[in-house]
């Protein structure tokens, strides 16, 4: 989590102009085990993400949805984000 912690910024940044930060909180909390099947699917699609987003932001994000530690931290850091 440390070493993701500048990425999670970014994502926190974007995701609250584009005013989704609640929602994605929410969608990371409700999912639980199924965030896995999500990790897959980034591992699976990153050749084709790579063309729109930096490739330490995909490696990131499949381990975040891989381990369910992560996944509730990054959604709490949403949360405080929002109180700031």
């Amino acid at each position: 989590m440390k070493t993701d912690q500048h990425i999670w910024r970014v994502w926190a940044k974007n995701l609250h102009r584009w005013g989704v930060d609640h929602w994605v909180a929410a969608i990371l909390e409700a999912a639980g085990p199924l965030t896995v099947l999500g990790a897959q699917a980034v591992y699976l699609g990153q050749p084709l993400l790579m063309t729109a987003f930096p490739k330490d932001h995909i490696a990131a994000l499949a381990s975040l949805l891989e381990d369910s530690t992560q996944t509730r931290a990054f959604a709490d850091f949403l949360r405080e984000d929002l109180s700031q």
